[in-house]
């Protein structure tokens, strides 16, 4: 309990529990979720018709839209027993004042929330000696789905600034741990694992999210991770003509053939091979030419020679021709491998 509360307990006076006309308190959440002036229409109803509005950040994004709206805002960070008094003037002079002294009092609350206020609110309330008033907790706005990536962005940009690991990293120092965090993905839906594979995608969008704040950082060619997500909207935008445009498409064929199109339209490329990465596992850089070159429809026979790289060159390209992934085959046997292994370790 609280001095203001334990003092009005030791007065000896009379509880008075919280009822119709004794004022209204009203804590708006908001958030960096919450886009400034896109407040929910409950909460544009009160900050206009309540007697106070009050926030105790002068900075937060909500203010210049409500002054813009009329709204007066007051900079201040009121205690509970100031607010309570206020709301619920008949708590300062027991039962002379009418209830019709009640009145109502907004409070916006920071990004950071106001646990000293909402503490005192419920040390005040439990001492059953208060005259509260109405309290209610108002969403400023509800969430979209999405929304806990503006949480991700906010949590990142804030380890950006203040970790010291974090603080220093580079692109290249990620780089590892972008095809770690890949294959740890790969291998949660290859084993079925639901939830490893819920992890394991939280664990790739940070990988972006990271290197997106990073390159926030750059001094020459700086980008957020609006840039980012504004150009694979763009990409998919263009790439799907056949959702986004007047183009058709009836197959999962002629939907690859408008990809293969306008990528050729983007890219601009001289060759087919342009674009695979070198530096991926060898039987999937392999089947990644193959693709590329069925789709082109180009007469390539497979190169032979001497050793097993041209072995497995041979079966990479016969396993993309049938529809199989070489990579994931591989790993399929390896697996099995694994557990004949760790069986005759425990014999």
């Amino acid at each position: 309990m609280n001095a203001d509360a334990s003092s009005a307990a030791d007065a000896g006076a009379e509880p008075h529990p919280q009822g119709a006309g004794t004022g209204r308190l009203v804590l708006l959440t908001t958030s960096h979720r919450v886009a400034p002036g896109l407040l929910s229409w409950p909460a544009w109803q009160i900050v206009r018709a309540a007697e106070r509005v009050l926030c105790a950040d002068p900075d937060h994004p909500q203010l210049p839209y409500l002054r813009e709206a009329g709204v007066t805002v007051e900079i201040a960070a009121p205690t509970a027993r100031e607010l309570v008094d206020y709301c619920s003037p008949v708590a300062l002079t027991a039962r002379e004042v009418p209830p019709s002294g009640a009145r109502t009092a907004v409070v916006i609350t920071s990004a950071d929330g106001e646990s000293a206020l909402t503490d005192g609110l419920a040390r005040l309330a439990g001492s059953g000696r208060e005259t509260m008033p109405d309290l209610e907790l108002l969403p400023g706005s509800y969430d979209l789905p999405g929304a806990r990536l503006l949480d991700l962005v906010q949590v990142m940009d804030q380890i950006r600034a203040e970790c010291p690991w974090s603080s220093i990293r580079t692109h290249r120092d990620l780089a590892k741990y972008a095809i770690e965090e890949a294959y740890e993905l790969v291998e949660a839906i290859e084993e079925g694992d639901r939830e490893a594979l819920r992890e394991e995608l939280g664990d790739v969008l940070l990988q972006v999210v990271f290197h997106a704040r990073i390159a926030q950082d750059d001094p020459d060619e700086p980008f957020s991770v609006d840039d980012v997500a504004g150009t694979i909207v763009e990409k998919l935008l263009h790439r799907h003509p056949h959702v986004f445009g007047v183009e058709t498409a009836e197959t999962p064929e002629d939907v690859k053939a408008h990809w293969i199109r306008t990528k050729a339209e983007e890219k601009q490329r001289d060759s087919v091979t342009e674009g695979i990465p070198l530096a991926q596992p060898g039987l999937a850089l392999a089947a990644k030419l193959a693709s590329r070159v069925r789709t082109a429809g180009l007469d390539v026979p497979t190169p032979s020679g001497p050793g097993i790289g041209y072995e497995l060159l041979a079966l990479a390209v016969r396993a993309e021709s049938e529809g199989v992934d070489p990579e994931a085959a591989l790993r399929a046997a390896a697996r099995t491998y694994r557990d004949a292994v760790v069986a005759a370790e425990g014999r």
